[in-house]
């Protein structure tokens, strides 16, 4: 079954932040689906992160299907967010 475009969180960051890395591996490892999107590698996804960040590349940049954002969370924040 495909999944609802709208009901994907949409990862913002990059390969070689820790931040980054640090996150996605606590996704990963509780089985969340995300979609990954390389601000490095997508114009469109530097974009809208420049533009939520007031100018600047911050990442991780998450955007969940609820419309909030979380940006650089901590593993606690990102957790609780995710309901883990």
């Amino acid at each position: 079954m495909e999944e609802n475009k709208s009901d994907i969180i949409l990862f913002y960051g990059t390969t070689w932040c820790f931040e980054s890395r640090r996150a996605r591996t606590l996704m990963d490892s509780h089985n969340i689906p995300y979609q990954f999107i390389d601000i490095d590698k997508d114009p469109e996804g530097k974009q809208f992160v420049e533009k939520v960040n007031k100018g600047m590349r911050s990442v991780p940049t998450i955007l969940f299907p609820d419309g909030t954002i979380l940006v650089e969370p901590s593993s606690t924040v990102l957790s609780n967010k995710l309901g883990i």
